[in-house]
């Protein structure tokens, strides 16, 4: 009886490991950090400068295109909301599918988007 009980609790317990170790693979994404430059000590930057152009105050935080951003003295730290499908494990039959405008994505079936991949079968 020990045994039936303990080998649930190990399924049980296995399978929430692996929904888990799913979600910190969908959370792996690229991330990159752009130094403040200083050009002139006498007029020294007010705020972080993203690649258009765009003038943030340090201390602020923003989200554009599916990628968080904060603007702190040192510099621009910005991070992509969506996983990187090239360092995650997909099995064969699936596929993930991203939606940009709504900064998400799962790993659906190949043959059926609706359903999500169970990675324990």
């Amino acid at each position: 009886m020990h045994t039936d009980v303990f080998y649930s609790l190990f399924q049980t317990s296995l399978h929430v490991f692996v929904y888990l170790l799913g979600v910190v693979v969908l959370c792996d994404s690229f991330c990159f950090f752009k130094l403040l430059e200083i050009k002139d000590l006498n007029n020294p930057p007010k705020g972080c400068t993203d690649r258009d152009g765009k003038l943030y105050d340090f201390g602020s935080e923003w989200t554009r295109d599916c990628v968080q951003c904060s603007c702190t003295k040192d510099g621009m730290s910005c991070c992509s909301i969506l996983p990187d499908a090239d360092t995650m494990y997909i099995p064969e039959d699936c596929e993930l599918m991203v939606d940009k405008e709504a900064c998400s994505a799962k790993v659906v079936l190949k043959s059926d988007h609706t359903k999500v991949c169970d990675p324990i079968q």
